[in-house]
């Protein structure tokens, strides 16, 4: 209910400046045509009230509605409504008529679609009834020119605000629809990339490598004894250290490596253009730094980082292959004593180690 109020509430604000622009111009356009036929004077004061005074009360109605969005759709209808008998009333002169069909109709379609925009048409016809009740039964087949005049500025204004109103509509949800793309492939904890988002990188990359026959590394980054530190120190001091690593890896790393949580404890790092062994160097900087970082809340904290690299090679059939041999030395790295950093390196059998001393 209150999603349903919200986007009520945002659609009766959007709709209360249209509608009062709308219905001013209107008022210019319905005035010149009923002038000539001189109405009694209730005509005047209803046409007063429908182009002044409803719009205001039109939003206070929906704004102080339980569910804005139903009562603004009733609003629409009561539009539709007053539309139809001002076109009876006025004896069906031609422009005006169309003029006041139209720009409901555009109204009605803009903010409900083809379903709506035959109810608004139902509206209209019952609002023709009544004024053919109210009014004697005439038609007037020619506009002069002075009608003309007063219709030009419904004409060429009202759809421009719609579009206006439409267009600040599309591009908000546009930003919302990016928003959202971005939360859907963002770590909540991290701010990093997560783990499906990383992957789509890591193939991005992948084929970048084998269109351009470039080179690029992969790092995997395991947290050493991680489920010892929540079990010691607590959760929260272990998100710190989540947190702390990946506030780390956003300082350090250059502006094209792409980093992510590829999981629990275990990060992930694309380093384009950048040989094996710089790679590592900037991996081996990234190791000592984090095993200096002191914890306030823990001083007896203290953490260190296996990590794991594998080269593109263009022998890798797919980007699984290349990401399988950073988890490879990420293996060993951890294998072999933790807290140090090993390549995978493009001779197989050989392993290039830089651990710490």
């Amino acid at each position: 209910m209150r999603n349903k109020g919200g986007k009520g509430l945002s659609l009766a604000r959007r709709l209360y400046t249209s509608r009062t622009l709308g219905l001013v111009l209107g008022l210019l356009c319905v005035s010149a045509a009923m002038y000539p036929l001189d109405p009694p004077l209730w005509v005047w004061a209803l046409m007063l009230f429908n182009g002044l005074l409803w719009p205001h009360l039109a939003f206070q109605w929906a704004r102080r509605s339980s569910v804005p969005y139903h009562a603004e759709h009733r609003n629409l209808l009561v539009d539709a409504f007053m539309g139809g008998f001002w076109v009876a009333a006025m004896h069906f002169n031609p422009l005006p008529s169309a003029t006041t069909i139209s720009m409901m109709a555009m109204n009605n379609v803009a903010i409900g679609g083809l379903r709506f925009l035959a109810a608004g048409l139902a509206a209209q016809i019952l609002g023709i009834g009544v004024g053919l009740v109210v009014f004697a039964p005439a038609f007037i087949p020619q506009t002069s020119p002075l009608q003309l005049y007063a219709c030009l500025p419904l004409l060429m204004l009202y759809p421009l605000a719609l579009g206006w109103i439409c267009f600040r509509q599309a591009y908000t949800l546009g930003l919302h629809k990016r928003e959202l793309l971005a939360l859907s492939r963002t770590d909540s904890l991290t701010g990093l990339l997560n783990h499906g988002a990383w992957k789509d990188q890591l193939e991005i990359e992948f084929q970048r490598c084998r269109r351009q026959q470039q080179g690029a590394a992969i790092a995997l980054i395991d947290i050493d004894h991680f489920k010892a530190i929540n079990d010691t120190y607590g959760h929260v001091a272990g998100d710190i250290v989540l947190r702390q690593l990946s506030k780390m890896l956003k300082q350090n790393l250059r502006a094209a490596d792409v980093a992510g949580r590829y999981g629990g404890d275990e990060f992930c790092v694309i380093l384009p253009d950048l040989p094996l062994f710089n790679a590592a160097q900037a991996m081996e900087a990234l190791r000592e730094r984090f095993a200096t970082l002191g914890y306030e809340q823990n001083p007896a904290l203290k953490v260190s980082l296996s990590i794991g690299l594998a080269a593109y090679d263009p022998a890798h059939g797919d980007a699984t292959r290349w990401l399988n041999d950073a988890d490879q030395a990420l293996y060993e790295a951890k294998a072999s004593g933790r807290n140090r950093v090993i390549c995978n390196s493009d001779d197989r059998p050989k392993r290039e180690v830089l651990d710490s001393v």
